[in-house]
């Protein structure tokens, strides 16, 4: 018995030992750039990078029991779809044929295993489900416009598969790209089309270089124009500055003449005054000379004896006298005359010192009024240049603004308009009623239900009517007959006459 639980445990350990050996014979360890879906008996689980269940799984044999599993192998990293030499069509049903590239990744890897069974697969459903939607988006436009916007046609292939792409698990990783658009072979639409485009824009060039000369040379010409206007009015207004400036320099210059004048003025008032003092004081010095002499005189009668005694003492005296009061006269006369010259140069000083000051400040003011006038004259050139442009684009954004504020408004427009027409339309109409040989048969209703019928007959849907009944008779040996007898040939006429 011992022997028997021995042999039993060996054998135990000898299965547990074969079946980890096969086990490790079977783990499977997943590529960075693949995920494996793998069905077990009661679930499907995804192995792969960013798939949270890990890179590591047993890939037992499908038909061992309770263990076995079966795997389906897609690509984790991006891969790409190209179609070639794909024939499509557009409104018109023009032919040519488009080069298509489409980049995809494995969004949703448990739902791109339930409908595909491998990547080969899943390449032919996409390719199909792509041919689709260039196909269907491609018949609605025109080749010229396809040809136009072929960058855009991406994102509307892009739009058009990608609600398509979830029911794969398989989403776009860029847009759609339309590689290149051709001709099929022994057809020349597209080529056709684009020497058009260059026909077109070698006509539209040549139409530019045209126009662009043209309005080169007329804006050398207004230029030219605005230039001499521009000098004109500078030279214009630099001569009557020059002429002010010379007026107010003319002013100033008599200005100070008048200061001068005034200043000489009251120098020779004041040499006159001098003089004046000069002759006073020689006055006096000889009334006090002849007063001197009188009383010598009568001295001399008075004491005739004692005169002569004293003869030689008064003459000496007197002699003595007389110099001294020539001296004392002379010695005046100098500082008078000193004086005189003294406050003359000071006087004179004055007038040249103020001359010079009254002339410098002419000049600076001058200059001054100059510089604010040319400052004055730009700064009103500038302004009114600016209203000027501006005038017409502000009055013009003002009766739009208001225009379009004003709905009332823009129905009173719209109904002036519109009875304009109407009344046109009615004077046309009468004036055709008027010229018009017609006889009116109302068998039936009022004649004025007449009167719309005949106007129904005359109006545009009436003779396009009146033509189609004419133009249907015409189409049959009967009609023909009828009309050849109402309607008289040109050639008939001739033989008659």
């Amino acid at each position: 018995m011992a022997a028997l639980l021995v042999v039993l445990v060996f054998i135990v350990l000898g299965a547990l030992a074969l079946f980890i050996v096969l086990a490790m014979c079977f783990r499977t360890v997943v590529e960075t750039n693949e995920v494996h879906i793998v069905q077990s008996a009661d679930k499907t689980v995804s192995y792969g990078k960013d798939t949270g269940n890990g890179n590591v799984y047993y890939e037992f044999p499908s038909w061992v029991p309770l263990f076995g599993v079966s795997k389906i192998v897609l690509p984790m990293s991006v891969f790409a779809i190209k179609i070639n030499e794909y024939e499509a069509y557009d409104v018109g049903r023009l032919p040519f044929i488009v080069d298509v590239t489409a980049f995809f990744r494995i969004e949703n890897s448990n739902l791109a295993a339930q409908r595909v069974r491998d990547i080969n697969d899943l390449e032919s459903q996409l390719t199909n489900i792509i041919q689709g939607s260039i196909r269907s988006i491609l018949a609605k436009r025109e080749l010229e416009e396809i040809l136009a916007i072929r960058s855009a046609l991406g994102d509307d292939f892009t739009e058009a598969v990608t609600t398509q792409l979830k029911n794969w698990g398989v989403a776009p990783v860029k847009n759609i790209e339309l590689m290149d658009i051709k001709d099929r072979d022994g057809e020349r639409v597209i080529h056709n089309i684009m020497e058009k485009k260059k026909s077109a824009i070698e006509k539209d060039s040549r139409v530019e270089v045209a126009e662009n000369l043209k309005r080169a040379k007329i804006a050398e010409i207004e230029a030219q124009r605005e230039t001499d206007i521009k000098e004109q009015e500078a030279h214009k207004l630099v001569g009557l500055k020059t002429v002010e400036n010379e007026r107010e320099v003319q002013i100033s210059r008599e200005q100070a003449n008048q200061c001068i004048n005034a200043q000489q003025k009251i120098t020779q008032e004041k040499a006159m005054e001098v003089l004046q003092v000069q002759e006073v004081k020689k006055a006096e010095i000889k009334k006090q000379v002849e007063i001197v002499q009188a009383e010598q005189e009568q001295q001399k009668v008075e004491i005739d004896a004692e005169a002569k005694k004293n003869a030689k003492i008064k003459d000496a005296e007197a002699n003595r006298a007389n110099q001294i009061l020539i001296a004392q006269g002379d010695r005046e006369k100098q500082i008078l005359n000193a004086q005189a010259n003294k406050e003359t140069q000071i006087l004179v000083a004055q007038g040249a010192k103020e001359s010079q000051f009254l002339a410098a400040e002419a000049l600076l003011e001058m200059k001054n009024k100059e510089s604010q006038g040319i400052q004055k004259i730009g700064e009103a050139e500038a302004e009114a240049l600016r209203l000027k442009e501006l005038a017409p684009i502000s009055a013009q954004i003002e009766l739009a603004r208001a225009i379009g504020e004003n709905g009332g408004y823009q129905g009173y427009l719209i109904a002036i308009r519109q009875l304009e027409a109407c009344e046109v339309i009615g004077v046309e109409q009468a004036k055709a009623m008027s010229q018009a040989d017609l006889k009116v048969i109302a068998n039936g209703g009022s004649i004025g239900e007449g009167m719309n019928d005949i106007k129904d007959i005359i109006s545009a849907k009436g003779g396009v009517q009146l033509g189609a009944m004419l133009e249907g008779l015409a189409q049959s040996d009967v009609g023909r007959k009828i009309l050849g007898r109402v309607v008289e040939r040109p050639q008939d006429r001739n033989g008659e006459k």
